[in-house]
């Protein structure tokens, strides 16, 4: 550990541009949105970056050290854990950026990765799954590649 005996100001680095913003909305700096919507009541952690065109619902949580991809629409009520990382391609030939689909009430663990997918609502996906392929409604999944281990309400 370094120590100083000066006394330095530290600036939070803010970036925010062309965003349309919910009533109550919260940020925590320092982060990174541009060109996104974010609804009302929704609460975003420190060292996310959103980028254009992500659409984020009502009530949502997305927490620290996440970065959200041009592409994704995440629903409203959802839960979106700290390191968590959206990605819009496959790494394909085609160069063609895709989509992800968050629905509504799904909870994302820590350190998920989630390629283009779609991710039925009131699901639950375990800490540090990658997510490959859509996930139906109502489902738990885990590991990597993520797989249905249970069913909610079966």
């Amino acid at each position: 550990m370094i120590k100083s005996n000066r006394k330095e100001k530290i600036n939070s680095f803010k970036t925010i541009a062309d965003c349309k913003f919910g009533t109550n909305v919260k940020l925590i700096s320092p982060y990174n949105i541009y060109d996104c919507e974010i609804g009302d009541n929704s609460f975003v952690g420190p060292f996310v970056e959103i980028q254009s065109g992500v659409k984020v619902g009502a009530n949502t949580t997305i927490s620290s050290h996440t970065f959200v991809c041009s592409g994704v629409k995440i629903g409203d009520n959802c839960f979106i854990a700290h390191g968590v990382m959206f990605i819009n391609d496959k790494f394909s030939d085609n160069e063609e950026m895709l989509e992800t689909l968050i629905e509504d009430n799904v909870k994302i663990g820590s350190n998920c990765t989630i390629l283009p997918v779609k991710i039925g609502e009131n699901s639950t996906i375990g800490a540090g799954s990658v997510v490959t392929k859509d996930i139906p409604k109502n489902s738990i999944v885990i590991g990597n590649p993520a797989k249905i281990i249970k069913k909610k309400g079966i």
